[in-house]
Parts: C-alpha cells; structure tokens; sequence
C-alpha cells in the first residue's frame, strides 16, 4: 500500500525560509514591481511575424491572392496590439528598475510610456516590408550555398540558419530602437530552438546564410557584411574584456569581429576581438583560431595534422585476434 507524503511534518517552515531568502535575494526575484513583459507574448509576437513574413508557410495554409489580403489584414492588428503591449511593459519595467518609478507615487507615472510604445510599435510595424525584402535575399543564399536543398520550400520550413536569421532582423530592428528585454528574448527562443546564439545587436548584411548552425555564437557588436556564409560551430566572439578602475566590466564598446563583403568561416573556426577585421572575400578554413586581422582575398587554415594509419594486427592461429592492448 502507497502511503501519503506527510506534508506538514516535512515542509514545516520552509515556506519562511523560501520567502526570507526572497528578501536577501533582489536579483533573482521580481516582488513588488508593477512591469515585466510575458515570454509567451515575445513568442505569440514571433509566431505572428513568421506567418507574415512567410505566407502559406506558417499558421493559416492554402493560401490564395483572392483571400492573402485579408489575411495579412486580420494578422496585422493581432501583432500591433501585442507588440504594443510588450513594449509598453518593456518600457514601465525598465523605468522600475532604473529607479525612477515610486510605488507610493501618482497611479498614473507610467502614462507617458504609453506614446512612446505607440511610437516604437508604429516604426517597428513598418519596417516588415523592408524586413522581408532581406529575408528573400537570406532564402535565396541559403539556396545557392546550400547543394543539398531541393528548393526554396525546404529552406523555409525546416532550415534553422534561417529561423534564427528571420528572428534576428526582427529582434535588431527592436534592439536599434533601445528596446529594453524584447529583443534578446527573441533572440534566446531563436538559441533554444535552433542553437544558434545570435544576439541582436549584431549588424548582419544581405544575403546571409548559415549552413548547419548547430553551435554558432555571434557576438553583440559582432559587424557582418553582404554575402557571408558561415557554417557549424563559428564563434565570432570577443577577445577580452576592458574593466574600470573599480574592477567592474565595462560595456558598449566595441568588442566582436568584422567580417566585410562575401567572407566564409568553416565549421568550429573561432574569431576573436573587436579590431580583427576579416577582409572582403577572405576564407578562414575549420577549427582555425583567429585574432588579428586578414586581409581581403586570403585564406586562413591550420597545418594539417598528421595522420597514422595503424594496420590490422595479424591474426594469431591459437586464438582470435584482439584490437586493443593492456
């Protein structure tokens, strides 16, 4: 027989200790404050923009050009009001914790971010169509860098290169507006799905393709030119990082690579620092480790290691042969 799990003999007191360590820990816990944009909301908003951005693809499918333009006009509203609300919460939570909101004070000193939200959620909304003449330009990379694609259809439904692409042209426009939490809650869906770390704040051209993806790290101030395919495991990343006189990490320089114009970097290649400037037209080949500058039209590859090939050991009459040794 199943016996019943004592409750009040073995949780006693644990609801103080869990709530008196809430009072010793601000950093981990959100008590008290009135504003915080929702995780399944940035998800509901990025679901929205997939089915916008590609039609027939995502959500509703059969589409048609009899029925395309109600459509568009029923999912524009839906992520208007959303994006809205988010980026109002945005807005509110970052003046909390920024020290400027009083909990005591007038109910109304979150009013003034309401235009604001209108504001940023009005420039955002019409950026889509620029977004999405960027985002064929992505399809089409992928297409022709890609020998194993079939079509286009194949790219869009099932590449994660381009889900984590798509989400990262949305999630910069967001981030260039000094949108506080939104953008890089998109972009760690995009991590968690595809395993690509994107953050977006990178500056990333046309025609932009990464091949596999598993394992890319892109850095914040991480600049990419037109025409650039990366592949697997690529960490463009920073090389250190600058303190101040008190020790504390100093932040908003720039501390990530450039890549110019129709760069490639193979798989597990690293790139390192913020003045290391890959050249126009420059390959760095795999598992290469990289922090100075190239200059346009090199090519950059580690000395190939080198190999041993044992032979098959011979086999005894006495017995079977063995392939390893003590």
């Amino acid at each position: 027989m199943i016996g019943e799990y004592d409750i009040d003999s073995r949780l006693s007191g644990l609801v103080e200790r869990i709530v008196a360590s809430y009072e010793t820990t601000a950093s981990t816990r959100h008590i008290g404050r009135g504003y915080l944009p929702t995780n399944r909301e940035i998800e509901s908003i990025i679901e929205l923009l997939f089915e916008i951005s590609y039609p027939g693809y995502f959500g509703r499918q059969n589409l048609s050009f009899e029925n395309v333009r109600f459509h568009v006009g029923e999912l524009l509203p839906r992520l208007a009001k959303k994006l809205y609300l988010q980026i109002f919460l945005s807005l509110c939570h970052y003046n909390e914790v920024s020290g400027n909101y009083d909990p005591t004070g007038p109910s109304n000193q979150a009013e003034p971010f309401h235009a604001k939200a209108t504001e940023l959620t009005d420039e955002f909304m019409m950026k889509i169509p620029a977004v999405r003449d960027m985002l064929a330009l992505d399809v089409d990379a992928a297409f022709e860098g890609d020998p194993a694609a079939e079509n286009t259809d194949e790219i869009i439904f099932t590449y994660p290169g381009l889900l984590a692409i798509t989400v990262h042209r949305y999630a910069h426009e967001l981030y260039q507006k000094d949108i506080p939490l939104i953008p890089r809650a998109m972009s760690e869906w995009s991590h968690r799905e595809t395993g690509i770390d994107l953050h977006p704040g990178a500056r990333i051209g046309k025609r932009f393709f990464i091949d596999h993806g598993t394992g890319v790290v892109i850095g914040e101030t991480t600049d990419i030119g037109e025409n650039v395919k990366i592949y697997q495991s690529v960490t463009l990343g920073a090389l250190s990082f600058l303190k101040d006189e008190r020790g504390k990490m100093v932040r908003g320089y720039k501390r990530h690579p450039t890549l110019k114009d129709n760069v490639t970097i193979y798989a597990n290649a690293t790139v390192l620092g913020g003045d290391t400037v890959i050249g126009e037209g420059s390959t760095v080949g795999g598992s290469t480790f990289v922090t100075s500058s190239v200059p346009a039209g090199c090519t950059v590859m580690n000395n190939p290691p080198e190999l041993k090939v044992r032979p098959p050991k011979k086999k005894k009459d006495d017995g079977p042969a063995h392939d390893f040794s003590i």
